[in-house]
């Protein structure tokens, strides 16, 4: 990846900026695919078949596509394709390979063709096959077949709510497995081929029921779970009471049909951070994992790590790096522009004020932070004097989620592009 493509206004360090390519080649996932796929025995089959679904999707499935020459056929459901695809939402981009896009974080109107899609390609994989699931975050969204009684718009409603009030990725993915006949292992049950998964994490602790809400994991959650969920959101207010029933109601009784899988971690945030902290040093900081497992409401985040930062800067030799990995969530209070990324940014802005020689960067490794064309954002010492010239206030912002015009007219943006990966989120302190 070209470095250059996350200078900023405040961002011209060189040095960084190699840190943040370095971070992002790390779980590049074509590469982790194929030396993956190098070391792995294949069980004994017919025929090979691909299946790529989620962020990472494309990447993954042509990697493997080019590793094993003779596969039969490969469907892909992903976010932002990286090939030209016309208006028919079937596109063929090679020979034997299929790509469609959908809807994420809200599944949209493509959801249901997709999910369809991956019912028909599984129809077709038959016993003696081997089917190469290619799986990464974002495919919750993606694919989609409502449970009888249930619609595409009751999802859309569900997802919609549990996102605007702060729902962990963990919670949403335990109610989507009870929305969906895919989720919660519903893939793996649409064939009866043998399977092996692939799965690019982008959850903390890498549950592999929670990364694209278990697609070929089985759903165990109990009764209690999905109730107290459903009660601490309000959900009783979005549905009817027989559309929470089916909810509620157990999906799977029969386990055995995961007896002919293998689920495979191949790469998670972890990875991505220990090859940061790598780069860093051989770019002369002093470096540190801080936490690997970073949560919480994004601006409250960014306010603790403007602290530390603050900390930091008065122990600690520089230069130095901090570097934290996870997943931050947002309560939605306005109805403007933003991601959980540039709302952490935001959050850090008053108490950096004046920080000499300090910069605090956020950053989405898939690119897209929410529903914005940027991965992130970037704050220093001079960013509140800054702001406060051209008449914004951090405070009246963050009182309505309105991070992305913020960095945006300070020119503080991150805007690497769709980087075709998908680890979760990384945030970095720097004391130069």
């Amino acid at each position: 990846m070209d470095a250059d493509r996350f200078l900023t206004h405040s961002l011209q360090d060189p040095r960084i900026t190699r840190i943040l390519a370095a971070a992002i080649e790390a779980v590049e996932p074509g590469g982790i695919v194929r030396q993956r796929l190098e070391k792995t025995a294949l069980p004994e089959h017919d025929r090979p078949f691909l299946l790529g679904i989620g962020k990472a999707a494309e990447k993954m499935t042509l990697a493997a596509a080019a590793f094993y020459k003779d596969f039969t056929d490969a469907l892909i459901i992903t976010k932002h394709s990286l090939s030209a695809l016309d208006e028919n939402p079937l596109t063929r981009i090679a020979e034997r390979v299929t790509i469609m896009e959908a809807g994420h974080p809200v599944p949209d109107e493509r959801s249901i063709p997709a999910g369809q899609a991956v019912l028909d390609f599984t129809s077709r994989v038959q016993n003696n096959d081997l089917l190469i699931c290619l799986i990464s975050g974002g495919g919750s969204a993606l694919v989609v077949v409502p449970r009888k009684g249930l619609s595409l718009t009751d999802i859309q409603i569900l997802t919609k709510s549990m996102l605007a009030n702060g729902a962990s990725i963990d919670e949403m993915n335990v109610l989507r497995c009870q929305l969906d006949l895919l989720k919660g292992g519903g893939l793996a049950a649409a064939t009866k081929a043998k399977i092996l998964s692939l799965i690019l994490s982008d959850v903390i602790g890498d549950h592999l029921d929670v990364i694209a809400s278990g697609l070929t994991v089985p759903s165990q959650q109990s009764v209690e779970k999905i109730q107290a969920i459903l009660e601490k959101y309000d959900i009783a207010k979005l549905l009817s009471s027989s559309k929470l029933k089916i909810v509620v109601s157990e999906k799977f009784a029969n386990f055995s049909i995961f007896d002919r899988l293998r689920n495979v971690i191949v790469a998670n945030n972890i990875s991505a951070l220990q090859a940061t902290k790598e780069k860093a040093m051989a770019e002369g900081f002093f470096t540190d994992i801080a936490n690997t497992e970073l949560q919480g409401e994004a601006y409250m985040v960014g306010k603790q790590l403007a602290e530390t930062l603050r900390t930091a800067a008065m122990q600690k030799p520089r230069p130095f790096c901090l570097i934290s990995g996870g997943e931050t969530t947002v309560i939605i209070r306005g109805i403007d522009k933003g991601g959980r990324n540039q709302e952490l940014a935001l959050g850090a802005v008053e108490t950096m004020d004046d920080l000499k020689n300090g910069m605090l960067i956020s950053l989405a490794t898939d690119g897209n932070d929410g529903p914005t064309e940027s991965a992130g954002a970037v704050v220093n010492g001079q960013t509140y004097r800054r702001a406060k010239k051209l008449g914004m206030s951090a405070a009246e912002y963050l009182s309505r989620n309105d991070s992305f015009p913020f960095f945006d007219l300070l020119g503080d943006l991150l805007k690497p592009g769709y980087t075709g990966t998908n680890v979760n989120d990384l945030i970095f302190l720097f004391g130069l």
